[in-house]
């Protein structure tokens, strides 16, 4: 089905099952133990073996010598393949580092070899029984440092942000240097882990030359093309399986080691293997959010009319890696005839840089929320009344493109409302409550919609069963009741007699999951594909598929109805299509929008900070499942409350190593650390986007969020702090005295 055109009215408008807040179908599964992980798929293959992955102790040189002998007189080791006796394999989809194989090592814990053994326990135990002899090489590890010669380059999140190096519209330098107020001032983000609850997990078993690959991986289409790619086997030769994913959050993506050594491991030894990759593994080995270094110049009339806005931002990878995307939002948020965004890479010898929730927009917007709350402040204006002044309704790069659905003003107001944010003190470290000093924050959110080719196939049986099949998968979103919920719609029956069935390479091939997009693309795949049964089922019934009306488990066309499942009375009929998008995204800008409104409290002897409350309120086309739709907002509000206060891996710039790498030293929020939040979606439908109407949110609930906490400390404190995390070391010798 090609979707060139907006969506007029079509089943999914009925909404008597789309749009509904609905129990997650896989629910019972994960609450009650019984939804089957990667690495506990215990039942796929007979006597499963444990690989125990090493990961080299240098970041930058070459492997001289592997010794092996008193591993593998280790009790219970099967065998040891190593990165010397593998010919070093093809890299995958947007991989930037080689996964295994040859002499050279680019990062730290880049895998050297995997050890096999009868249980977990003997593999690791012999795995530090290997010696590995190195020829280290200088590497360059401080961002910092090698920020200063950085080039721009262009870059390309593959998430719907991205540009040149260098991105300029009007004069910004003239109209900067003669706006009447101006801010220019320096920020900081730190790296970031993915920090997922299920680790990068893998069991491979080879069938002749055959392999099925039992993995967690979030892209199910880009994970089977790559690792034929990597393996050097056909593709048809390779099935990739992953019905439960444990969190990915951009650091499943792309394919891993841990499913690169389980398919070589169990090849050498002719017999399955499992591989899951330790917390130190999955900071150092896989990918992580780069670390940005950024500049915000704005330049306004006195009456906050925003005449000239630069953003730049420097980060760093290895050198076959892309640039954070932190600047991407700046083209788009607010008006300004005169612009400046830029991107810098600096060489890094760190692990791979790569998405991970919201790249791009949750760094960038981290810093320029803060600076148009520091520029609110020069101009004597309130923080959401300055956002409103400069809204736009079209592209600022090119005003003839207007945005499809823009309603971030209705975000503020509402947001504004709903908090009580009329009874902020806008004097910061004004307002006590005991020995805490509290305060109040807020910043827009921000995050383009992008629509991916999406497949599915649909089958009716002959008892009225619909049974869904994509190789979409749920990462802990929603994917098996959103798609659920639409094919219910699509042939008019209750949700209890739909199956959905996902993570299967031998299905269609999906959008997956990530950058917000998957919702949207997977359902309007599903949507594709029943259209095509129901042209089916209405053939079959003898009945003109325009006049069908399929509702409460009949076919009804005039004064007949027939019970669905008759017309698969004589034999299942079945139907398979993709979604293919236009170009409609060329001619509107396609985004979703939001705001955040946060409440601090700061104590005034120690300067620990504790969030009260958070408030999201998002605009993003049809929310089809307002329940789970939720869930995500949380859950991005509770990572960007991560990333202001807490997270960071503490780069060892003489090792080249993230040192803070598991999660007893790299911190991240638990319930206790957020007592209340707050969601509410604006009712607005997209015909724009999809046939679904949707966009998406998953994304969204992350992007601002640090800012809304940061202006929201700065409130309470009177302390601007411009690096994060906003950890009590950069407060404690500066907070006010105590009244």
């Amino acid at each position: 089905m090609k979707f060139d055109q907006p969506a007029g009215q079509n089943p999914i408008d009925q909404l008597k099952v789309v749009g509904k807040p609905t129990d997650r179908i896989d629910g019972k599964y994960k609450t009650t133990g019984t939804a089957p992980y990667a690495y506990e798929r215990h039942d796929v293959a007979a006597n499963q073996a444990y690989g125990y992955v090493l990961g080299a102790s240098i970041a930058k040189g070459r492997v001289r010598a592997i010794h092996t002998e008193d591993a593998k007189r280790a009790p219970g080791v099967l065998g040891i393949v190593t990165t010397l006796e593998t010919p070093r394999l093809e890299r995958g989809m947007m991989n930037a580092a080689y996964l295994f194989g040859g002499d050279q090592i680019q990062h730290y814990h880049q895998a050297v070899a995997v050890v096999v053994a009868e249980t977990f326990e003997q593999a690791r135990a012999a795995a530090f029984l290997v010696a590995v002899d190195y020829t280290p090489d200088a590497g360059k590890f401080d961002l910092a440092v090698e920020a200063k010669g950085a080039p721009p380059v262009p870059g390309d999140s593959g998430e719907g942000s991205g540009g040149d190096g260098e991105e300029r519209v009007g004069d910004f330098e003239g109209a900067f240097a003669q706006a009447p107020v101006t801010l220019d001032e320096r920020y900081t983000t730190a790296d970031e882990s993915h920090a997922m609850m299920e680790p990068h997990a893998t069991i491979a078993a080879w069938d002749g030359d055959k392999v099925t690959l039992w993995t967690s991986n979030q892209m199910i289409g880009w994970g089977h093309g790559s690792l034929a790619k990597i393996l050097g086997v056909p593709k048809e030769n390779v099935r990739l399986d992953s019905p439960y994913v444990g969190g990915g959050f951009g650091g499943k993506l792309f394919v891993r080691a841990d499913a690169v050594l389980a398919a070589l491991a169990a090849k050498a030894l002719k017999r399955p293997v499992k591989v899951a990759l330790t917390r130190p593994l999955i900071a150092n080995n896989t990918t992580h959010r780069p670390a940005t270094i950024q500049r915000v110049r704005i330049g306004a009339t006195k009456d906050g009319t925003i005449t000239a806005i630069a953003h730049e931002s420097t980060s760093g990878n290895l050198p076959d890696g892309d640039p954070e995307t932190a600047v991407s939002q700046t083209k788009l948020l607010y008006a300004g005839a005169n612009r400046l965004t830029a991107m810098k890479l600096a060489h890094l010898d760190l692990p791979e840089g790569n998405a991970m929730r919201a790249p791009g927009e949750a760094p960038g917007l981290m810093v320029l929320e803060v600076a148009m709350d520091e520029m609110a402040e020069k101009l004597g204006m309130d923080p959401v009344e300055f956002r409103i002044r400069n809204d736009t309704q079209v592209d600022p790069q090119d005003p003839k493109r207007p945005f499809s659905k823009r309603d971030l003003v209705g975000c503020l107001r509402l947001g504004a409302e709903t908090f009580g944010w009329a009874k902020r003190n806008p004097r910061p470290g004004q307002v006590r409550d005991g020995q805490w000093l509290v305060g109040h924050g807020m910043a827009a959110a921000f995050r383009n919609n992008m629509v991916l080719k999406s497949g599915a196939r649909v089958r009716l049986d002959g008892d009225g069963t619909v049974t869904v099949e994509t190789d979409m998968t749920d990462i802990g979103t929603g994917s098996y009741t959103i798609i659920a919920q639409t094919a219910a719609e699509m042939m008019g029956v209750t949700l209890d007699r739909v199956v959905v069935r996902l993570g299967d390479s031998a299905f269609p091939v999906s959008s997956g999951s990530g950058g917000q997009f998957g919702a949207n693309s997977s359902t309007a795949g599903v949507y594709a594909a029943c259209v095509k049964l129901r042209e089916a089922v209405a053939q079959r019934l003898g009945i003109n598929s325009e006049d069908a009306v399929f509702a409460d488990g009949q076919v009804r066309a005039g004064n007949r109805a027939v019970p669905l499942g008759e017309a698969a009375a004589q034999g299942a009929l079945s139907a398979e299509d993709t979604i293919e998008f236009g170009d409609l995204s060329k001619k509107q800008q396609q985004s979703t929008f939001g705001a955040h409104f946060v409440e601090v409290g700061v104590d005034a002897d120690t300067a620990e900070i504790r969030v009260r409350r958070m408030l999201a309120v998002c605009a993003a086309g049809r929310i089809l499942n307002p329940k789970s739709a939720r869930s995500q907002v949380i859950g991005g509000m509770v990572m960007g409350t991560g990333a202001a206060l807490m997270e960071e891996l503490a780069v060892d710039t003489k090792r080249g190593f993230f040192a803070n790498h598991d999660l007893a030293g790299y911190e991240v929020p638990v319930h206790a650390d957020i007592p209340h939040q707050e969601v509410i979606f604006l009712d607005e439908v997209d015909p724009m986007s999809s046939p679904m109407k949707a966009k998406g949110v998953g994304e969204l609930g992350i992007c601002g969020v640090g800012a809304a906490v940061a202006n929201a400390v700065y409130n309470a404190t009177g302390i601007r702090v411009r690096d994060y995390p906003l950890t009590l070391d950069k407060f404690l010798d500066r907070l006010p005295e105590a009244a």
